[in-house]
């Protein structure tokens, strides 16, 4: 029985590995390679021998590839839609739709959350000899869904991260500009030289800005994507007014620096909103972990007094 399970959990890793490239690698095709080779082997003028021709690509293109690739298809067709869709936003706010796609994030959501519970079920089945076999598979169930969404819970805490440090750091980025702007430079040039000058989230998204409008993308078109893939409403702001100035024609570096006294209040009303929140947060701890401790200190001595005087003892 052990053996069994083992050999299942080695088979289903084997699986989930190789959807994961049928996945990440979707373009690869065994046939277009070989047409490749046919095509340099027709202009070489050389004698084509499609079996030999077969048998010198590499076993991962002719084997592990073409599997994966079946299974990667397999699975997208049971995937819903709007799950890849939530998955794909959430992986923007968080920025890092350049390093996974939907599919490979969730793909990696079972097989957390497969190894958790497997892990669970064998450790259980092992050292739990006390335990039932139904309470072992009850349990090995919810650690599998406790592995399924961690995956979730840090991409939330990602999102939380990079959107707060764009609104820590976009009155500075607004300063930049503004002094950029009044030095002379178009607003290009100032969102350059911001990405140019820090490494952050800001910067990230300006510069990517920058290289959708060198690929001809319109300006304000290139920024309301930068607004929606960021999803803070600071830069939802700011990205109307910069549109908006340019529509009407306003002076530019008077809007910058509008912008950038109305985040400096932002930022201070919002660290005044979380020094207002720390009293009531300091509870929890000071209740269950501080209160305690204070009060063994305090009634033990006395405590011990009572038992030594005998009044309970008679």
């Amino acid at each position: 029985m052990p053996g069994l399970l083992i050999t299942l959990g080695v088979l289903i890793l084997i699986a989930i590995v190789l959807v994961i490239i049928g996945i990440r690698h979707p373009g690869t095709d065994t046939n277009q390679l070989l047409f490749e080779r046919l095509d340099e082997f027709s202009l070489s003028g050389e004698q084509v021998d499609l079996e030999k021709l077969e048998m010198n690509l590499p076993f991962t293109e002719r084997v592990i590839y073409p599997i994966a690739r079946k299974l990667g298809e397999f699975t997208m067709r049971f995937t819903p839609q709007n799950w890849l869709n939530s998955t794909t936003r959430k992986l923007e706010l968080a920025g890092r739709t350049s390093k996974m796609d939907a599919t490979v994030f969730i793909t990696i959501e079972f097989i957390i959350g497969g190894i958790v519970g497997l892990a669970t079920f064998l450790l259980l089945r092992f050292l739990g000899n006390n335990l039932s076999t139904g309470r072992i598979f009850l349990l090995s169930i919810a650690m599998t869904f406790l592995g399924f969404y961690l995956p979730q819970y840090q991409l939330s805490r990602s999102i939380t991260k990079r959107q707060n440090e764009i609104r820590k750091g976009l009155p500075d980025a607004l300063d930049l500009l503004t002094i950029c702007v009044e030095a002379g430079l178009s607003f290009d040039g100032a969102m350059a030289k911001v990405a140019e000058k820090w490494e952050n989230e800001i910067s990230f998204a300006f510069a990517r800005v920058i290289q959708e409008i060198q690929l001809g993308k319109l300006r304000r078109e290139a920024l309301r994507d930068m607004q929606a893939n960021i999803g803070v409403s600071e830069m939802t702001s700011f990205v109307a007014a910069i549109i908006q100035s340019e529509l009407l024609g306003v002076s530019m570096a008077k809007v910058l620096r509008v912008q950038a006294d109305q985040m400096r209040v932002r930022r201070r009303q919002r660290a005044e909103e979380e020094a207002h929140k720390a009293p009531i947060k300091m509870l929890i701890p000071m209740a269950f972990l501080m209160f305690p401790s204070i009060l063994i200190i305090l009634l033990t001595p006395a405590a011990l007094q009572i038992m030594q005087s005998g009044i309970f003892g008679g």
